[in-house]
C-alpha cells in the first residue's frame, strides 16, 4: 500500500477540523437550548471549578439585583462591613436579589458575608461559591419558585443554601463540597411554611454531612433524583434528614431519615456513589 500524498494528508486533516467545529457548535447550541427551554443541563463538576475573569472586585456594601445581572464570571469578595469571613447569623448578603431577578455568571470569593438573598422568586444560573460564609444563599418570601442552575459551593461548615420562605426551591445541575448540608428548610424560623424541595443532576463530593433537611410537619418534601456522592464509601452523607420544626427560635429535634415516599422521595437508583 502507497503512503499516503501530502494532500491527502491535508485534506483528511480539514475533515477532522470541521467535524470538531461541528461538535463544538453542537455543544454550544444544546447548553444554549437547555438554558433557554428549561431543560436539566450536564450535572457540574468539582473538577471543572471556574477561573474568574477580569480583576476581583470588592463589595462594600451589598449589591442590589433586579431583572438580570450577568457577572461574566468576576470574582466577588466581601470587604469592609462585608469582610469579617465570620459564620455569625444576621450578616448582610454581596447581593440581594429583588422578586423575579436573575443573577448569573458570578464567582463569589472569600470572604463571601451572607452570600446571595432572595426577596422573592429567583433564578441563580452558573454561580459559584469558592468559600461559603455564613450561607451561600438564603430564600424568602412565601408561595415563590426559586431556582438554581449550574454552579457549584464549597467549603461551607454548615448549610449552603437555606430556605426560610415559603414555595418551591429546585436546584440542577449542581457540585458540593466539603460542606454540612446542601440545603436546609429552616427549623425555627418564627414563620413557617410548607417547603418543597427538588434536587437533580448534582454531585456531591465529601465530606458533608447531609443533602437536605426537613421539617415533616409542616409538609415539607424532599425529592432526589441522578445524585452521584463521591468519596463516601461508607455512606455517612445522609441524603434526607427529617425534623420536627419550631417558630419559638429553639433548636429542632430530629424525626428520622430516609425514603418514605411523602416527605423524602427517593430510592437507592436516585443515588449513585463513586
Amino acid at each position: 500500500m502507497k503512503p499516503p500524498t501530502k494532500k491527502e494528508i491535508s485534506m483528511a486533516g480539514q475533515r477532522i477540523r470541521h467535524r470538531a467545529a461541528v461538535g463544538a457548535l453542537g455543544a454550544i447550541a444544546l447548553t444554549a437550548g437547555a438554558i433557554t427551554t428549561g431543560l436539566t443541563l450536564p450535572t457540574a463538576s468539582a473538577a471543572t471549578w471556574p477561573t474568574p475573569s477580569g480583576s476581583p472586585q470588592a463589595v462594600t456594601k451589598t449589591i442590589s439585583v433586579s431583572g438580570t445581572t450577568d457577572g461574566g464570571m468576576k470574582r466577588y469578595y466581601g470587604s469592609g462591613d462585608l469582610g469579617s469571613g465570620g459564620q455569625d447569623e444576621g450578616q448582610d448578603p454581596l447581593f440581594e436579589l429583588a422578586d423575579g431577578a436573575t443573577l448569573k455568571n458570578v464567582i463569589l470569593g472569600s470572604p463571601a458575608a451572607d452570600g446571595v438573598h432572595c426577596k422573592g422568586s429567583c433564578t441563580l444560573q452558573n454561580v459559584w461559591w469558592e468559600d461559603v460564609g455564613e450561607d451561600a444563599a438564603t430564600f424568602r418570601g412565601t408561595g415563590k419558585t426559586y431556582n438554581v442552575i449550574g454552579g457549584g459551593a464549597r467549603k461551607a461548615s454548615d448549610k449552603v443554601f437555606q430556605f426560610n420562605g415559603g414555595g418551591t426551591l429546585n436546584i440542577s445541575g449542581f457540585a458540593v463540597q466539603d460542606f454540612g448540608k446542601l440545603v436546609r428548610s429552616c427549623g425555627n424560623c418564627s414563620s413557617q411554611y410548607k417547603r418543597t424541595i427538588n434536587v437533580s443532576d448534582t454531585e456531591v463530593t465529601a465530606p458533608g454531612k447531609a443533602i437536605g433537611g426537613i421539617n415533616t410537619n409542616y409538609g415539607d418534601s424532599l425529592t432526589l433524583r441522578g445524585i452521584t456522592i463521591i468519596g463516601d464509601s461508607s455512606k455517612k452523607i445522609v441524603p434526607c434528614q427529617k425534623y420536627i420544626g419550631n417558630n419559638t427560635g429553639k433548636e429542632p429535634t430530629e424525626n428520622g431519615s430516609g425514603p418514605d415516599g411523602t416527605y423524602c422521595k427517593y430510592s437507592s437508583s436516585d443515588i449513585t456513589y463513586k
